[in-house]
């Protein structure tokens, strides 16, 4: 019995030893220290995405801020012509400052001209305002099939170190392998997340895009109705 408990009382710090040592000896990798390990190739993927972010968040409030148009505006814009106030109705406008007001600003400036010739200026103003609003999209549209492009550089760049690694020591093992998967692995994920954000990014402008357009057109519709009507 004695040699029982001298054997648990010799074995337990020895199993407590173990155990502190396997828990200290697992360093925690930082995300500043995951990116590091990616090497050059991670600066271009961080520029791609800060521009990302910056033309996401600029066209977002730019598309928001065009696409509030008072639902009253075509209202008093009727009104304003039926009175024959074109003037008041050229000051409200030019007071909204949305891509539809200009759009019927211009239109209200070419009264009295052919009901076609009016059209056209319509259209064309409207082409310009969509013009303004799809700024810089098609940008997001290139970020998204280049940044993953480069996550495969670091791809192949860390296949290269491994090979590198394995032909220089002559010897096959973690050592040799650890620092290039750690480049392909950390690039790679950077470059899809960094894709897959402008790529989102891309479409959900667009349609934001679209709604404003559809308002344009149905307002410029309603418009020519009304002269055709007056």
């Amino acid at each position: 019995m004695t040699s029982f408990l001298l054997q648990i009382t010799t074995t337990a710090p020895d199993s407590l030893n173990s155990v502190a040592a396997a828990t200290t000896t697992d360093p925690e990798l930082s995300l500043i220290d995951l990116l590091f390990k990616g090497g050059w190739v991670m600066i271009p993927i961080l520029i791609l995405s800060l521009i990302s972010i910056y033309i996401m968040a600029e066209r977002y409030v730019a598309i928001k801020r065009a696409s509030q148009n008072p639902e009253s505006f075509m209202n008093q814009v009727k009104g304003l012509i039926l009175r024959h106030d074109l003037q008041g109705a050229l000051l409200l406008c030019s007071q909204t400052r949305t891509p539809i007001a200009r759009m019927i600003e211009k239109g209200i400036k070419r009264i009295g001209q052919p009901l076609k010739d009016i059209e056209t200026s319509i259209e064309n103003v409207g082409k310009l305002e969509v013009t303004k609003l799809e700024k810089n999209i098609s940008i997001l549209g290139i970020i998204a099939g280049i940044a993953p492009m480069l996550g495969f550089i670091g791809t192949i760049i860390g296949v290269i170190k491994i090979f590198y690694a394995i032909s220089a020591s002559g010897d096959f093992g973690i050592a040799q392998i650890s620092g290039g998967l750690y480049t392909k692995m950390v690039t790679s994920a950077a470059g899809l997340i960094v894709g897959i954000i402008a790529h989102v990014g891309y479409h959900y402008l667009s349609l934001m895009v679209d709604r404003v357009v559809f308002k344009m057109e149905n307002n410029a519709i309603e418009f020519t109705d009304l002269l055709q009507e007056n």
